[in-house]
């Protein structure tokens, strides 16, 4: 049963391709920097793929893991525990019975080096040599496991598969676990290490990814006449949601209100997003009604804006079918231009930007736009970020992936 408790975000944490912490991410996002760079990979050469470049992680996860959890976790696992660590520790590591405190990771493809490494050491090398670990390492509900084990949570453990909708939906399974009464705090989010030569294989074979072998930086330009694709990213984004008057009762400090979710689904194509942004727009809709809000309260949208040619436009009408004349006054930000496309973390990172964004009254500008594409009829930040209004305000995150899974939420200031 749904209760009207109000749910706050108390804690952040993230690895990503602009840095090891949220601090260092968002400082990065600010001076607008590209995590995007050449691959050194020998499996570039041997398997002939034609992109090389992508945006990896900025810190290593074997500079912050210790060796056994290296060992015993996939990079998918590994990156959602380093974010998750994070966001707990920001929200005070607080003292609470375990059965009131949940876990919520998402991933969009989970353990693939985990899964084809092992694959070849059976084939090489026979079934005695396969690692012990390797299903529970493989399986996508590894990282949400291994999170709540290093946090002790047993109010559930629950791992969304919904492709690059994937973290902003497990932020939305921890905000219904709260509003159900099943927490009182979530840990929730997404992760994803997929920079493998099959995943490459696959999504250029599509035509998918960008080609600008030559520039990286600029590789990613959501809303450029001249994209052609996305960069692959890799990393995890975690935040705490808790519930308000459990989150004040302990002095947490609290940096939005995690206000409304909205979900639908296409059923139009298994790639493309349906063109004129009817499911999309749907999302929207719910994710501000379910908030008790109107188009005219939001003021920012961190768009899911890829960089490819069809998604961005098909965005764009979504906002407009949801909005109409309001979207003119919601200022629209496209950080995939800066961080990559990290596939099932991406709504879990851009939902940390929009609290962020929120909380300090401040929406990023977004970069590599040198002509901007006259089909897209958004208000989009260019060259100096975007002072938010002062008052009550309102953002929204939109995440959609592939399957025709849509998801956006709102968040309120506090």
């Amino acid at each position: 049963m749904t209760t009207d408790r109000r749910v706050v975000v108390t804690g952040l944490g993230a690895t990503t391709p602009l840095g090891g912490t949220v601090p260092a991410t968002w400082e990065a996002l600010l001076a607008g920097k590209s995590g995007a760079r050449t691959l050194t990979e020998e499996w570039v050469a041997k398997y002939e793929l034609p992109v090389h470049f992508a945006a990896r992680l900025a810190v290593p996860a074997d500079e912050v893991l210790a060796k056994v959890e290296i060992r015993r976790m996939d990079p998918s696992a590994q990156y959602a525990v380093i974010a998750a660590r994070e966001a707990w520790a920001d929200a005070g590591a607080p003292e609470l019975d375990p059965e009131r405190l949940g876990v919520a990771i998402g991933t969009g493809i989970g353990g693939v080096w985990t899964l084809l490494d092992q694959w070849d050491t059976l084939r090489e090398k026979g079934v005695r040599r396969v690692y012990p670990l390797a299903v529970p390492m493989l399986m996508p509900n590894s990282p949400s496991g291994n999170v709540s084990l290093a946090l002790g949570a047993r109010a559930g453990a629950h791992c969304t598969v919904s492709a690059c909708a994937s973290g902003a939906e497990s932020m939305g399974t921890g905000y219904e676990m709260i509003r159900t009464g099943r927490a009182d705090m979530v840990v929730a989010g997404g992760t994803e290490g997929a920079i493998h030569p099959i995943c490459f294989a696959g999504f250029a074979q599509m035509q998918a990814l960008s080609t600008r072998n030559d520039s990286p930086e600029t590789a990613s330009r959501p809303y450029d006449t001249t994209r052609d694709g996305f960069v692959m990213g890799e990393g995890a984004g975690v935040i705490v949601l808790e519930a308000e008057e459990h989150a004040r009762a302990r002095g947490a400090k609290i940096y939005a209100e995690f206000a409304g979710i909205g979900m639908s689904s296409d059923a139009h194509h298994i790639t493309a997003p349906e063109p004129e942004g009817a499911g999309a727009s749907r999302a929207m809709i719910e994710a501000v009604g379910s908030a008790g809000l109107t188009p005219g309260d939001i003021v920012h949208i961190n768009a899911h804006a890829t960089s490819t040619p069809v998604g961005d436009i098909a965005e764009s009408n979504a906002i407009r079918r949801a909005f109409g004349s309001a979207a003119d006054a919601m200022a629209v930000s496209a950080t995939k231009s800066m961080t990559g496309h990290l596939l099932g973390a991406a709504g879990a990172l851009e939902g940390v930007f929009t609290i962020l964004a929120v909380h300090n009254r401040l929406a990023p500008a977004t970069i590599n736009i040198t002509d901007f594409d006259p089909a897209i009829e958004l208000d989009v930040i260019r060259g100096e970020h975007r002072q938010l209004p002062a008052g009550d305000i309102a953002a929204l995150n939109n995440s959609f992936g592939f399957g025709g899974h849509n998801v956006a939420f709102t968040v309120k200031s506090v």
